[in-house]
């Protein structure tokens, strides 16, 4: 068996079992609209083969990429966090294989399992750093000062 990786290589062996037992495989062709900003939030995937593409919508735009996500990355956290709406939309860059987990049913095995919860919401906690700061990058790429110029 080989090592986890990225967002798996997270979590203790025994939740990451626990967490794949929740888990269903899926697939998406290149191009397919996982979801967008501002809809409810009730899945996540782990990725195991292709890429994805995290956008943010901007009014009279084409959607801007803040990130694109590989093998082993998770797709989605808004599941964990009220409002549970999607903070960012998600569409794949080329066909796409992932585990699918349902958030109500991860969130039922956090609150039974209370050491599994803290486990999955801490290695969840670092993707979402991970994710604000790669934003922010990103967002200043497109529209901070070029040139050395002040805002």
């Amino acid at each position: 068996m080989t090592e986890p990786t990225g967002f798996l290589a997270g979590l203790d062996a025994g939740h990451r079992t626990q967490l794949l037992s929740l888990a269903r495989e899926v697939r998406y062709p290149s191009g397919t609209r996982i979801f967008d900003e501002g809809e409810p939030a009730d899945a996540f995937w782990i990725i195991e083969e292709g890429a994805v593409a995290l956008d943010v919508h901007v009014p009279g735009r084409v959607a801007p990429v803040i990130e694109t996500l590989a093998p082993g990355d998770l797709l989605g956290w808004s599941w964990l966090f009220p409002p549970y709406e999607w903070h960012l939309g998600a569409r794949t860059l080329s066909p796409v294989t992932a585990r699918r987990c349902d958030a109500a049913a991860v969130l039922t095995r956090c609150e039974a399992d209370p050491p599994f919860g803290y486990d999955l919401a801490r290695a969840v906690g670092g993707v979402v750093g991970q994710r604000l700061k790669a934003t922010r990058i990103r967002l200043l790429d497109l529209y901070g000062p070029h040139q050395g110029g002040a805002l």
